[in-house]
């Protein structure tokens, strides 16, 4: 298979996955988002998309590892250059539609919601004044997330009315969309649910002693963490809700041992994981793609 990986520079994961694609035979080559083109011939079948001089519209198929910063006119023509690609038969692992949902964490949150899955209660909005009001619906303590973003990059937590007004405050002066959560107390803890095609390939915990925020990315430590029943079917069920073949379902326990499904990541890390687990998970990627033909 020729395999493309949308990655940045000196990436790990294309390092690991291009270790795993070799060992079985196929190609693998990094591919840049940011010199992405798309030629539409005035007849033709279709788009002919590359990405400097390699042409990846004749690839096997590509796996998203990055999404990087740009204009919303960027974005879009990037997402649309995906879906372009899976149109004319490239496999793209996650689907394009996949990762639209996960990367709104607005939309994550309502399909979960609409699912039956328990999530944290969310009210999103556009002017502060909603965002105050919103504030003491959620009990006056409250996470603040930017609506796209992961690895808990920009995320605040407010408990303070007068605090909560200036950070809406500029939020609304800068035109961000106010997503807001309620706090969850918790253990200093979560899990960390890897799916890949339907079926769990294992968990972690993580663990910070001092921040609300667990990630790896801050400073989290990863443990290893058989997943019960429950954290299954929950991850499951949040793949499937999303579209998402290849995620990581980050689940969070309450002081009363109630869980909440916190986020799902489209572009899921697993170095930690690999490391806590044994489980080589470039090679569980490379083995659920498909030959074009």
């Amino acid at each position: 298979m020729d395999i493309g990986v949308l990655a940045n520079p000196g990436s790990w994961y294309f390092e690991d996955i291009a270790r795993a694609a070799l060992k079985r035979g196929h190609r693998c080559q990094r591919l840049d988002f940011t010199r992405l083109t798309s030629l539409i011939p005035s007849k033709g079948q279709g788009s002919v998309i590359s990405s400097g001089d390699t042409t990846i519209s004749r690839m096997d198929a590509v796996i998203v590892r990055t999404m990087p910063p740009g204009s919303l006119e960027q974005v879009v023509f990037r997402m649309d250059v995906l879906t372009r690609l899976a149109a004319g038969g490239v496999e793209v692992l996650n689907p394009p539609k996949a990762i639209e949902c996960a990367v709104d964490k607005y939309l994550t949150t309502a399909r979960l919601s609409a699912e039956g899955l328990p999530v944290p209660a969310t009210i999103v909005c556009e002017s502060a004044d909603a965002a105050l009001e919103a504030f003491g619906e959620l009990g006056g303590d409250v996470v603040v997330k930017p609506i796209f973003g992961a690895e808990g990059r920009g995320i605040l937590r407010v408990s303070d009315p007068d605090l909560a007004l200036r950070t809406f405050r500029t939020l609304e002066r800068i035109q961000s969309v106010l997503y807001l959560q309620r706090f969850v107390e918790h253990d200093g803890s979560d899990i960390r649910v890897l799916v890949l095609d339907g079926r769990v390939l294992g968990a972690m915990r993580r663990r910070s002693d001092d921040d609300y925020r667990v990630n790896i990315s801050r400073n989290g430590r990863a443990e290893p963490h058989h997943a019960t029943e429950q954290e299954r079917e929950l991850a499951l069920r949040a793949a499937t809700a999303t579209g998402t073949r290849f995620g990581g379902i980050d689940i969070l326990y309450d002081r009363d041992g109630l869980a909440n499904v916190i986020e799902i990541n489209a572009v899921p890390g697993w170095r930690a994981f690999s490391r806590v687990t044994g489980i080589d998970v470039a090679a569980e990627l490379i083995d659920s793609l498909s030959p074009r033909g």
